[in-house]
């Protein structure tokens, strides 16, 4: 781990985030526990996930993200549904499904839309007191230049 720490510390964020390369990543030995189905989670570190964006940690859903869905076939994880396309016949994803669906393999949460599932899912974490809903504006820094004519506007 602690050499796989060195190697991607040595890449730029710009290249880390690169959507043309292999995801690249190292298994800690370690497991988290799912708090919906009390199921062990694989604990990775991954190049592509950073600390200077969000928490710089992520619960990975394969099946539903591209870059997600490049690491777990690389390092042969699992790839559970759980936002069926329409059409689904149960049979594994050539590719990551990024749309509205129904739930799947929710348990409680089967045959909800994903969006009323979402809200459900952060209700009952909320409920027990393990989660709480936050919203992400993704914002990054940015160049503001004190002359207007080649610089951004500055909001008032």
């Amino acid at each position: 781990v602690a050499a796989y720490q060195v190697k991607a510390g040595r890449q730029s964020e710009i290249e880390r985030l690169a959507m043309d390369k292999d995801r690249d990543g190292v298994f800690t030995g370690t497991f988290a526990v799912n708090p919906m189905n009390d199921a062990p989670i694989p604990i990775y570190i991954a190049d592509y996930v950073l600390t200077t964006y969000g928490t710089g940690a992520i619960m990975a859903v394969p099946a539903h993200d591209e870059r997600d869905f490049d690491f777990a076939n690389r390092y042969g994880l699992e790839i559970p549904v759980v936002i069926s396309p329409p059409d689904w016949d149960g049979q594994p994803l050539d590719k990551p499904f990024i749309g509205h669906g129904v739930m799947v393999n929710s348990a409680r949460f089967d045959g909800m839309s994903d969006e009323t599932g979402w809200k459900a899912v952060a209700d009952d974490l909320e409920s027990r007191g393990i989660g709480e809903r936050k919203v992400n504006y993704r914002l990054h820094d940015w160049l503001i230049s004190r002359q207007r004519y080649w610089g951004c506007p500055i909001p008032i």
